[in-house]
């Protein structure tokens, strides 16, 4: 136990010193700041501010007719299931897998790691390709789900599963190298005080990782709730049974309704910027629990 509040506390220190700034002259800085900020407002606020005001341009009873659409509210209500699928499914990924990796030693820990960033260099449109070879009606798989009245491509399981895919990297290595940097002391601490494996888990394990795994989390549904190229793929383009947001709003577009198009995707970037509004809270809220005081364990808050 001292061990590990050594270890806090030179975290901690490591965390609270002090950061020089460089010594360039004040015009590259200004230089460097202009240009970030050019780029930031030519490429992030002008389409950010452009898509509300097309949203808005007939006003807002228009804006709010966009969402009278049976098509748009199924689009919406089948957004929302899919990452309420996707995002508990790599949840339990992410822990598991950055809880080997960083706790034990194992044959074929490099490559587990590597094919956990498999949909990084994949693009998510092979990806779909790949779900429809296997299950698609003249895929390997095809024939027998067939016969059993299975149905996943062109339909909501194969949605999940191209959601899946695409995301499950993002809660495991959020997590895997603060796991690693942490260490096993704590929980070889907490075993050698008499608590069992749950206890290790849930009392010493989660309550190190919990922002890094909410910060995962937050970015796993950012982009579950945003995915096209993979979802396009599997979903048949299905109108109000099988289209998503983002393929709800190229329908729309491709059909010159362009208010109601910038009304979808005005909600997905109203969703894009509440992500960024939770982000930055969890990073904020991190760094403060990295310079909280090391508070003593109560006898009641034993593991054991």
């Amino acid at each position: 136990m001292a061990s590990s509040i050594a270890l806090q506390s030179g975290d901690t220190a490591s965390a609270a010193a002090p950061r020089y700034a460089t010594t360039e002259a004040a015009w590259v800085k200004w230089l460097l700041i202009t240009l970030a900020l050019g780029f930031l407002t030519l490429f992030l606020f002008v389409p950010l501010a452009a898509v509300f005001v097309e949203a808005f341009r007939n006003g807002i009873d228009a804006y709010l007719m966009s969402f009278t659409d049976p098509a748009a509210l199924a689009a919406i209500k089948l957004t929302l299931l899919v990452a309420a699928i996707a995002v508990p499914l790599n949840l339990v990924f992410g822990l598991a897998a950055s809880w080997a990796i960083a706790k034990f030693e194992f044959k074929g820990k490099h490559l587990l790691i590597t094919l956990i960033d498999l949909p990084f260099a994949v693009s998510p449109v092979i990806a779909g390709l790949i779900y429809v070879l296997l299950y698609g009606a003249r895929g390997w798989l095809g024939p027998w789900l067939d016969a059993h009245g299975i149905e996943i491509i062109f339909a909501v399981p194969g949605i999940v599963l191209a959601t899946v895919f695409v995301t499950f990297p993002f809660v495991a290595r959020e997590l895997i190298p603060l796991m690693q940097a942490q260490g096993s002391e704590h929980e070889q601490a907490a075993l050698t005080l008499g608590a069992n494996g749950w206890q290790t888990f849930y009392r010493v394990t989660l309550p190190n990782v919990k922002w890094a795994l909410l910060y995962g989390v937050i970015l796993c549904n950012a982009r579950a709730m945003g995915e096209f190229g993979a979802v396009s793929v599997v979903s048949g383009h299905i109108r109000g049974v099988t289209t998503t947001m983002p393929l709800h709003v190229e329908i729309l577009y491709n059909e010159y309704n362009f208010v109601a198009a910038f009304a979808v995707a005005s909600l997905l970037a109203l969703l894009a910027l509440l992500t960024l509004v939770l982000k930055s809270l969890v990073e904020w809220r991190s760094r403060a629990a990295l310079h909280d005081p090391i508070k003593p364990i109560a006898p009641e808050e034993h593991p054991s």
